[in-house]
């Protein structure tokens, strides 16, 4: 039976250990110097060498051969019997997955007891999957991890450090604890190479970097993954031997998604999700690849350089770098993220990636604000009209916001009749604005009651105002009596209004809402609404409706809050 690759390739020095050169110092360090701790927890993800790493430091300890350095000769009895885990009377590896009572702490603990097989030489216990340990196996072992006997040595392997310090928080602070590291794309991909001519086998690079980037982090995985991709056949590994095993999809396919989002063709998702769900993929790992297309577009348009790209990929990215926005692209992933729940749980995945990627092909595209206000016509500055940014997509669309109102435009008359093929005279305009206050007052009342129509209490809001003013863009309403909820709910919904007033007028007119002036003084100009001023209203329609509180107020100098 032929020795899996993660075993037959198991680093046999501290030196071979991929990407964690800071636990690999310091235990090395360790061993040369005689300062070896007790006890030790070595935590990360899977694959990423834990196992591997107490396996040495038990080689060095026991090693008749050891390097000044010291690592591990490697190719002693006692080396070659603790790295291929057979029986040894001084390692004992224990699984805690199924040893994990109160009665396996005490055996361990007893066992410690005895002194190792030959003088000079340590006794390792090394416990794998150490969290699975209980609260009372973790009580029967502290005493013998404060205070072991001489020359025993715990090293204890976990991937869930948060649950010992849950379970036996006092366990941490009499151990060293190691944090390993995932291994990167790129040493991985170079491992895989050397494990590759070491077998005399060809791959092709974009065969090893999908297996790289399938690994997420781990060294063991990318290798059970290459064991496969041998067993599948013959010959020299290519990327798409390596999609066949893992069920990945081609990157044609994410250039496909990458196509319609910028061409805005929602209706290809339909056929697109067809092909997938004919060729079996996983819909959740297809999206999963989606959202790390998306991030490497993203990198490339920031100017950074992404890792683990296929040649086709890397070609797919260019052509649709300059094509969609780095906004557009980042509100993607944004959309992908608060979805990636829905797909892995829903019991109907298909109906949430379609939805997702509808989204994304129908969604708005960002445009520059200062573009915006320099294609105003109030802002002074020339350029073509651009469309205002959407909030997210079309079913969560931001208010356009509504322009303020020009401190010197050219007079227009108002009305439908009012539109001449030449320029009219100041005279001439400025009548035809006193022409089309007068018209709207006599109407005033029919627009009142279409506007009580949609809305009854704004209509009633609007039956106490009366037009006062008239320019070519803005109508300026006064309230008969002053009332703060009137105003707010006209200022509020003056959409409905001008609605309203464009079908009656044939103009688009903005409404303004002010209190009536004097004859002799212009039309104040709208005061901005926010929480202060509101506040302040009230407080004074608070004072003015009580005096004797008002004058008890000014007379011991004391505040009125709300």
């Amino acid at each position: 039976m032929t020795i899996a690759l993660a075993r037959r390739y198991r680093p046999k020095r501290f030196a071979d250990l991929l990407v964690q050169d800071h636990v690999a110092a310091v235990l090395r360090g360790a061993v040369a110097r005689g300062r070896v701790g007790h006890g030790y927890l070595l935590t990360g993800p899977r694959g990423v060498g834990k196992t591997t790493a107490a396996r040495i430091l038990a080689m060095a300890l026991n090693c008749p051969n050891r390097l000044p350095s010291g690592d591990p000769c490697g190719e002693c009895e006692n080396c070659l019997r603790v790295w291929n885990g057979s029986a040894n009377l001084d390692v004992v590896e224990i699984d805690a997955a199924s040893n994990r009572g109160v009665d396996d702490a005490r055996d361990l603990r007893e066992r410690a007891m005895y002194a190792a097989s030959q003088e000079g030489r340590f006794k390792v216990y090394i416990v794998d999957e150490a969290h699975m340990l209980t609260r009372e196996a973790w009580n029967a072992l502290l005493k013998i991890l404060e205070e072991p006997p001489p020359g025993v040595v715990f090293v204890f392997a976990t991937t869930e450090p948060q649950k010992i310090a849950a379970a036996a928080a006092p366990v941490l602070s009499r151990l060293q604890r190691f944090d390993f590291r995932r291994i990167g794309p790129a040493a991985i991909r170079a491992r895989l190479r050397q494990v590759l001519d070491a077998e005399r086998i060809e791959a092709d690079d974009d065969a090893l970097t999908l297996i790289a980037r399938h690994a997420d982090g781990g060294m063991r995985d990318a290798l059970s993954v290459l064991d496969q991709c041998l067993s599948f056949g013959e010959g020299a590994v290519t990327a798409d031997r390596v999609r066949d095993v893992l069920g990945l999809v081609g990157d044609d396919l994410y250039g496909e998604v990458l196509r319609l989002v910028a061409e805005r063709l929602p209706g290809e998702v339909f056929p697109l999700i067809d092909r997938l769900t004919d060729a079996g993929a996983d819909l959740a790992e297809f999206m999963s690849g989606a959202g790390e297309t998306l991030r490497a577009l993203l990198m490339l348009q920031l100017g950074q350089e992404p890792e683990g790209l296929t040649e086709a990929m890397r070609a797919t990215l260019g052509e649709f770098r300059d094509r969609l926005e780095a906004g557009d692209v980042l509100r993607m992933l944004r959309l992908l993220t608060e979805s990636e729940t829905s797909i892995r749980r829903s019991v109907n995945s298909r109906l949430v990636v379609e939805t997702l990627l509808l989204r994304w092909a129908m969604m708005d595209r960002i445009v520059d604000l200062t573009q915006v206000l320099a294609s105003h016509p109030g802002s002074g500055e020339s350029g073509p009209p651009v469309k205002p940014a959407q909030a997210a997509d079309r079913g969560n669309r931001a208010p356009a916001a509504r322009p303020t109102p020009p401190s010197q435009s050219a007079p227009r008359p108002a009305g439908p009749a009012a539109v001449a093929p030449t320029q009219p005279s100041a005279p001439e305009a400025l009548a035809g604005l006193a022409a089309g206050v007068d018209e709207l007052r006599n109407s005033w009342q029919a627009i009142v009651a279409e506007v009580r129509v949609r809305s009854r209490f704004l209509g009633e809001a609007l039956a106490h105002t009366m037009p006062l003013a008239l320019d070519p863009t803005w109508l300026t309403v006064s309230l008969a009596q002053p009332n703060q909820l009137f105003t707010e709910r006209l200022q509020a919904q003056a959409g409905m209004v001008e609605d309203v007033l464009q079908r009656v007028t044939g103009q688009s007119l903005r409404l303004r809402v002010t209190a009536a002036p004097p004859d002799d003084t212009p039309a104040p100009s709208p005061r901005t609404l926010s929480e202060a001023s509101i506040k302040a209203d009230r407080l004074r329609g608070i004072r003015a409706k009580d005096p004797a509180l008002d004058t008890a107020a000014d007379a011991l100098d004391l505040e009125i809050v709300d």
